[in-house]
């Protein structure tokens, strides 16, 4: 268990340009070329829908709690979710393993406020919060599968921070890409970021001219998929908006 960034793949500016403009829906649909289908975080809530998120994972896995090793007092030298907040830093998107369970919150505001602090590009739990009245005031990306006002000891207990995961049914590694937008969170393995966010771009200019073409009465034969036509038709209007 390391208290570190792991970033194997980092990705460059531009990619990460393109990732904060692509819909989560696009970056399926990418992942599923490269044969990836389970990438999509369901059920998760955005506290904040108007904000992009994008970032690396940085992995917090929980257990279920257990009497004997409740750390009520929540002593920040030992305590792993204490040390996961005081490691997590700039570009880092916290990622918390709590099994789905939403009896507690995964943490609250305070600790949301610090990682806010540190730079942390985002926060997703596949459990619950609590303070989600204040998660709404942070910059912070953040993402919920529900929100309850018991503290995190009653049913979770932390044990790792960043070694390999599942969030909301999906494997998370250390150092994947997330990227959130309004309609929740996509994980992209890190070595393939890079080609996912270009390919998720040229995706979105070609809609955008099908989406164009269907809004003015076009019907979907021929147009989406597009035939030779439409493509010829796509080019002319890719040249004349210089896009």
């Amino acid at each position: 268990m390391t208290t570190k960034s792991v970033r194997t793949h980092e990705i460059s500016e531009d990619a990460k340009r393109k990732l904060r403009s692509i819909s989560t829906a696009t970056l399926t649909s990418q992942l599923q070329k490269h044969g990836l289908r389970n990438t999509f975080l369901a059920g998760l809530t955005p506290l904040r829908p108007d904000l992009r998120m994008v970032g690396y994972a940085f992995t917090l896995r929980y257990i279920p709690a257990r009497e004997d090793l409740a750390d009520e007092r929540y002593d920040n030298t030992k305590n792993v979710q204490r040390l996961a907040v005081e490691a997590v830093g700039p570009e880092d998107i916290l990622v918390v393993d709590a099994r789905g369970e939403v009896g507690a919150a995964s943490l609250g505001h305070i600790l949301g406020t610090r990682i806010t602090q540190r730079g942390a590009a985002g926060f997703v739990t596949d459990g619950a919060l609590r303070d989600t009245p204040g998660f709404r005031s942070l910059e912070l990306p953040t993402y919920i599968g529900a929100a309850h006002a018991t503290t995190s000891f009653v049913v979770h207990h932390p044990v790792e921070m960043q070694v390999p995961i599942g969030c909301a049914g999906v494997a998370v590694m250390p150092g994947d890409l997330l990227v959130g937008d309004s309609e929740g969170v996509v994980v992209i393995p890190a070595h393939l970021a890079e080609e996912v966010a270009h390919g998720g771009y040229e995706q979105e200019i070609r809609e955008k001219f099908f989406e164009e073409k269907v809004a003015g009465g076009a019907s979907i034969v021929g147009v989406y998929p597009p035939d030779d036509e439409t493509l010829a038709e796509f080019e002319k209007w890719r040249r004349e908006r210089g896009v």
